[in-house]
């Protein structure tokens, strides 16, 4: 074959290749094709296979095709059933409400006067049973109130027995409001049955230890929740030592019992109260510094206290000995004369006087500090007073002064640190007090001593003999 014969023959080839590839693609597995009729007799075998599948693909949708006429026929047939019997229960429900509008009128027409007595039954029933699921007792007695909304909630006549429950139910509450009972119930918050004690519907408090409980109506709890629950904030003080005296009474005892006339609410209040930490906090940073500085002074002030009270036991010890020793400061001042007593008598005074003037600044060490944040304290308090009036009027130009609690920052913080200021400042100055009176005891005590040192030295001088001793007698 010569080259332009190959070069044609490649040329076909390549473009019946080209024209049979998606045919051979289609297939699964392709034979190696060595020659033009091989390639051709492939291509025809392919496009057999392809139009057998595509008859196949067709037989299946005609066959899916009746499937689902079939189907949409059936759906249907179903649809018109449904129709239809939706329209014999509209007939019969529409039959039955006029059969019932014509036996409501038979109904009244036979109550005549007692429809209306029976409607007012109805009436009372409802708004007692909203009363009752608002009382205290209902915790002793929480399924009190199911004939009451059942004759409350019913078309239908009430019975005897319904209406002889609502007046039954009213004797009980108005017996009940007068009783101080003792009963089991659920408390929320705590496990098992808790012993709990009312006082008529006014409190109630749990036997043990006399905590007070608030009342959850049942529209408030839900279902099957506990209707009595442990208050956030107990009352403490002289009410809960009322609690107390309620538990601990035998019977025929008269004690005093805490009654709330507001059902609970007032008791809730006790929530609202702040404590001694939380209202201190509400000063803000002033109070907070307040805080600071008076408990370290106040530590401060304690330390000098007892340091002063040592010093002043040794001191008075000292003067019980001859001997002086360098731990105290009438010893020290002794060992001073001690050096000096062989001179004349104003040097041993001035030798005297320089050793109770060193032991001053020793004795009199924190004092100026405790006074100087005493009189801080009340004028840091005057600042936070000044701040929270400023913060209180920005307030009421800002949003009006028509809701208080806008300006009930400011006003906490100008009332609270004016409060932390005093109480910071009071205990100062006792403190201040006491140790000033403490060291200057100390130091009255050196100068006696002193004098009295220095009067002996003239008398033994007078004599020829010169010696040191504390003087017990001055």
């Amino acid at each position: 074959m010569t080259l332009r014969n190959k070069a044609i023959a490649g040329f076909i080839s390549t473009a019946m290749i080209a024209t049979a590839l998606p045919l051979v693609a289609a297939t699964s597995a392709q034979a190696q094709v060595n020659s033009i009729p091989q390639l051709l007799q492939t291509i025809r075998n392919d496009s057999a296979e392809q139009e057998r599948i595509n008859r196949q693909r067709v037989q299946e949708f005609q066959a899916n095709a009746s499937q689902q006429t079939s189907s949409l026929s059936q759906a249907r047939a179903e649809l018109a059933r449904i129709e239809q019997q939706a329209r014999s229960v509209e007939n019969r429900f529409a039959s039955n409400q006029r059969q019932i509008e014509s036996l409501k009128g038979e109904l009244t027409a036979a109550q005549g006067e007692f429809g209306e007595v029976f409607g007012l039954a109805r009436s009372m029933a409802g708004e007692f049973k909203s009363t009752l699921d608002r009382s205290l007792i209902t915790a002793q007695y929480p399924n009190r109130t199911q004939v009451l909304g059942r004759v409350a909630n019913s078309d239908a006549l009430p019975s005897t027995t319904d209406l002889n429950a609502i007046w039954e139910t009213m004797l009980q509450e108005m017996r009940s409001q007068r009783e101080v009972a003792e009963f089991e119930a659920n408390v929320a918050g705590l496990e098992g049955q808790t012993g709990v004690t009312r006082v008529g519907p006014f409190v109630a408090f749990t036997q043990g230890d006399g905590n007070f409980l608030q009342y959850n109506p049942p529209t408030d709890t839900g279902e099957g929740l506990p209707l009595l629950s442990l208050l956030p904030a107990q009352p403490g003080g002289a009410i809960q030592s009322a609690a107390q005296n309620v538990l601990n009474a035998t019977p025929g005892n008269v004690v005093y019992a805490p009654i709330d006339p507001t059902r609970g609410e007032l008791l809730k209040t006790f929530e609202l109260q702040p404590g001694p930490m939380e209202r201190a906090l509400q000063g803000g940073v002033i109070g907070q510094i307040i805080m600071g500085l008076g408990a370290i002074t106040a530590i401060l002030g304690i330390l000098l206290i007892i340091r002063l009270f040592l010093v002043r036991m040794a001191v008075a010890g000292q003067k019980r000995k001859a001997q002086p020793a360098k731990g105290n400061p009438l010893g020290r001042v002794m060992m001073a004369y001690e050096g000096a007593q062989n001179a004349d008598t104003d040097t041993v005074e001035l030798k005297l006087d320089e050793a109770i003037l060193q032991e001053s600044p020793k004795l009199e060490f924190g004092l100026n500090f405790i006074k100087l944040i005493a009189g801080i304290a009340p004028l840091l308090g005057l600042l936070g007073t000044v701040t929270g009036m400023i913060q209180t009027f920005q307030a009421m130009m800002i949003y009006g002064a028509g809701d208080p609690q806008l300006m009930a920052g400011g006003i906490s913080v100008a009332l609270v640190t004016t409060m932390l200021g005093l109480i910071v400042a009071i205990p100062l100055l006792i403190i201040h007090s006491l140790a000033a009176s403490l060291a200057r005891g100390v130091q009255s005590t050196l100068e006696e001593q002193s004098a009295g040192i220095v009067a002996r030295h003239v008398e033994a001088r007078g004599v020829g003999t010169v010696g040191v001793a504390p003087v017990t007698n001055i």
